[in-house]
This record gives C-alpha cells, sequence and structure tokens, in this order.
C-alpha cells in the first residue's frame, strides 16, 4: 500500500528518469507506480507508462529505480488467448533479466530480491540491447546501480492476469489518502 503522497513522489521520480534519457512522457500521460504489496518499493516495485494496449500490441516504457526489481512472473493464457510476447529494449543503464534456462542463484550478478525466486538463466541488457520473452516463461529483472529504462512491446498486456512464483505478491497497487 502506498500513501497518495509517496504515489506522487515516485511518479515525479520517474518523470525524471524518463528526461535524463530523453524520452518524451507528456504530463497527461499516466504514470502507474506498482509496489506489488511489498511495502518496499525501492527493493521490490516498477514504474510503468503505457502508450497503447489494443487486442494485438501493447506498447510501454518501464522504470526501475537502481537496484529495484520487479518480481518474477510469468504471462499466462487466459480466456483462451495465449500470454503475452514481449521484446525488451534497453533504453538507460543495465538491466539484469533472468529467465528460464541454465543458471544457478550463486552466479547471478543482481541482487537476489526479497521474493521468490526460481530462474536464473541470466541475460545483461545495455542500451540499444533487447531479448524476446515467449508465453508461459518465468522471469524477473533488475535495474543495475544507475537504475534503467526498458521499452517494452507486445502482444496485448494483461498485468491483471500474471503469476507470480511469490504467491504474496499484489499486482495491482493500493494507494491510501
Amino acid at each position: 500500500m502506498l500513501k497518495k503522497t509517496d504515489y506522487e513522489i515516485y511518479e515525479k521520480r520517474t518523470r525524471s528518469f524518463f528526461q535524463k534519457a530523453n524520452i518524451v512522457i507528456t504530463d497527461n500521460e499516466q504514470i502507474e507506480i506498482a509496489d506489488f504489496g511489498k511495502n518496499d518499493i525501492e527493493k521490490v516495485g516498477l514504474q510503468l507508462c503505457v502508450y497503447v494496449n489494443t487486442s494485438k500490441v501493447c506498447a510501454k516504457e518501464m522504470v526501475l529505480f537502481p537496484y529495484q526489481t520487479c518480481p518474477e512472473h510469468k504471462h499466462v493464457k487466459t480466456n483462451g488467448k495465449d500470454g503475452k510476447e514481449e521484446t525488451f529494449r534497453c533504453r538507460y543503464g543495465k538491466v539484469y533479466l533472468y529467465v528460464e534456462g541454465k543458471g544457478n542463484k550463486e552466479n547471478i550478478q543482481a541482487i537476489l530480491p526479497p521474493t521468490e525466486t526460481s530462474v536464473y538463466h541470466e541475460i545483461i541488457l545495455m542500451p540499444g540491447q533487447q531479448y524476446t520473452i515467449f508465453p508461459e516463461t518465468l522471469h524477473w529483472f533488475q535495474a543495475g546501480k544507475d537504475g534503467a529504462i526498458i521499452s517494452e512491446f507486445s502482444t496485448t498486456s494483461t498485468d491483471e492476469t500474471d503469476v507470480f512464483t511469490d504467491k504474496s505478491i499484489i499486482r495491482q497497487t493500493i494507494i491510501e489518502d
């Protein structure tokens, strides 16, 4: 749960990241602050701006603060539709992306988050590099020391149906006055 004043602080901080990377986000475009119900947004969270999300495609910008982690999850089949396929393109900073495959947690470069993780195949994305994650693939990601900005290009996004490894995760941020 986030206090409204904290939400506003994180939104302003997110906009400053976009400015650093020369990514224009207009004042009327909404920034979502996701705290995943952990009340530890500096370690577990994600800030995003969705440009478009139709029945076929989605485009969004995501900001991670320094060492902030988006928790492990996968995009599953819902209502007869395949889970989301997404391509991440690093725009700023360094992104540690972990997907299913070879790798173990003792050798990763990221800091283990205070959430459950089970996949440790490490992909490091620097500005201009990208990686495609297919439906039903467990993944989690974390920014390096300077934070990161990721452009996501995907099929329809239904974030509310993501399946998290850590069952205590709450995808919808609750804002209190």
